[in-house]
């Protein structure tokens, strides 16, 4: 009898925690898998949406206008990613030897300006960096010739924009990963000769490239995915996989609905092999500190 009852309180505390959970997976379903589903299906029709063919991966792979979308969005991604990890790794690091409530405020800084991206951010560059912007004419008035050569709306322009939203999320991804590295490994090290240098090589260095490597993943992720800020910046001028998705959709000369899904799965296809570099790297970091 004793055992019944305790399988009934068992079976009674799972109905009540998968009902709980229902309306999370009913929002999973609804947002997430549903539109997943109908962009997989569409991309695999003609433009009528009558006839099933592979056309829209043909013209994804082979066009070169879209070829260029995807090879610009990879450059992007990647360099903006390399560039922010980078910088962030140093001042994560710098974060870490600040006292406890220095820590505490520069990392509610840091959060805050991990929120600002989008329109909001390519608004604020304009302002401070665009043709007319603040900065732009103040140096102007002075003599200086510090922005002169520079533009705002070209590749370089959005390489320093996206760096901007991309650097506070890695300075936050990055700071937890440098406490795995013991205070003790550190002084055996000089104990035995080693220098500073010497200790990040042979110690410091591959404790935290699981980390490192999982960080870049999420940032190359990140950025893959970006539109807002790219199309609030240069719009349709600059040739993005997500700015030409979004082109393909709203129609600026006519809408191709089949052919944006179909980019917009190659797209996904690439967040998801950069999640699942992340997740293989995590394993990896949970297995070493076991």
């Amino acid at each position: 009898m004793i055992v019944v009852r305790a399988t009934w309180a068992q079976i009674s505390k799972n109905l009540w925690l998968a009902g709980a959970l229902l309306p999370l997976a009913a929002m999973i379903f609804g947002f997430e898998l549903l539109p997943i589903m109908g962009m997989l299906i569409d991309s695999f029709r003609a433009d009528d949406g009558n006839v099933w063919t592979l056309g829209q991966y043909i013209t994804a792979l082979k066009n070169p206008y879209y070829l260029v979308a995807i090879k610009n969005s990879l450059l992007i991604s990647l360099l903006s990613s390399f560039i922010a990890i980078v910088a962030a790794a140093f001042v994560a690091y710098f974060i870490t030897r600040l006292k406890p409530k220095s820590q505490e405020a520069v990392l509610t800084y840091v959060n805050l300006t991990a929120n600002f991206a989008g329109v909001p951010l390519a608004f604020a560059y304009i302002i401070m960096l665009g043709n007319s912007g603040l900065f732009t004419i103040l140096f102007q008035r002075w003599g200086l010739d510090i922005f002169s050569e520079f533009d705002l709306y070209s590749w370089s322009g959005l390489v320093l924009v996206y760096v901007y939203f991309q650097l506070p999320l890695a300075i936050l991804l990055l700071y937890p990963i440098y406490f795995e590295i013991k205070e003790q490994w550190r002084e055996a090290a000089h104990l035995l000769g080693a220098s500073d240098m010497q200790f990040w090589l042979q110690v410091g260095l591959p404790v935290i490239m699981p980390g490192l490597v999982g960080t870049f993943s999420i940032l190359f992720a990140n950025a893959m995915g970006a539109y807002a800020t790219a199309y609030a910046l240069v719009g349709g001028n600059y040739n993005l996989l997500s700015v030409r998705i979004g082109a393909l959709i709203s129609g600026d000369v006519y809408a191709r609905p089949h052919l944006a899904s179909a980019l917009a799965m190659l797209l996904a296809l690439s967040l998801i092999a950069a999640m699942l570099t992340n997740e293989y790297m995590m394993r990896r970091v949970r297995r070493d500190l076991k």
